[in-house]
């Protein structure tokens, strides 16, 4: 499965999904369920287009309403860090979460509440920007104002990386089929000015490890013994 370069999120996301009974959390994106749908960008309407069958969980009720208005059905108002409680009770054969993990305030409620909803045949795919996204560097560097006016989204919590998000998916038993880099996509690209996107293609051309996202596709473990640190492990601490 691995890329020799970023691959684009959503394509990617899409092709896991084909012919899938998928479910989708933090489904709605809002507040911007509205004009993600009339600009055709939400997620949520693509996976509909190429799954076998799609459910759907998000905290925010109001973005639910406008899903259910616009159409979409089998959804569920869910807290993440609180999964146990939802009332979907079944299994699929993929689960995204896109761009969440940064959000929660308890990722390793979300990871072990996750678990129910999948077989050891199905996969967990959890996308979320790349703490080493050069777009993003440049843009601090001679925007930031000394710390005042940071590039990131006013409800994120936590940046991840390459080796932090591993590092946390196996110890709560996931079990990573591979890890990619995503590259910044069409959605974001409309709304940079062009030199920021010359900026990034050129970086990640060079580096595709300072991309602006990261793929993890797990599934959870068959061992779940608690794993000893390797020697890189502790040499990084």
């Amino acid at each position: 499965m691995r890329s020799d370069g970023p691959v684009q999120r959503v394509e990617f996301i899409l092709s896991q999904c084909e012919g899938k009974e998928v479910l989708h959390l933090g489904c709605t994106n809002w507040p911007y369920t509205e004009a993600a749908l009339k600009n055709n960008d939400l997620l949520h309407s693509a996976i509909a287009g190429r799954s076998s069958e799609l459910f759907g969980i998000d905290a925010d009720e109001l973005g639910l309403d406008v899903l259910r208005a616009n159409g979409f059905s089998s959804l569920y108002a869910g807290d993440l860090e609180k999964l146990d409680e939802c009332p979907v009770d079944r299994t699929f054969d993929v689960v995204v979460a896109g761009e969440v993990i940064e959000h929660l305030n308890n990722p390793g409620l979300f990871l072990d509440g996750v678990k129910r909803f999948l077989r050891p045949d199905s996969i967990l795919l959890l996308t979320t920007i790349n703490a080493y996204c050069a777009m993003r560097y440049a843009l601090y560097a001679f925007k930031g104002r000394n710390g005042e006016n940071e590039p990131v989204h006013p409800d994120h919590v936590a940046y991840y990386s390459y080796s932090t998000l591993g590092v946390l998916l196996r110890r709560y038993d996931f079990e990573i089929r591979d890890l990619l880099f995503y590259d910044l996509g069409d959605e974001h690209r409309k709304h940079l000015r062009t030199v920021v996107n010359w900026f990034n293609d050129a970086a990640v051309a060079f580096f595709p490890q300072l991309s602006d996202g990261i793929i993890a596709i797990c599934s959870p473990s068959p061992n779940t013994e608690n794993l000893e640190p390797s020697p890189t492990d502790v040499l990084l601490k």
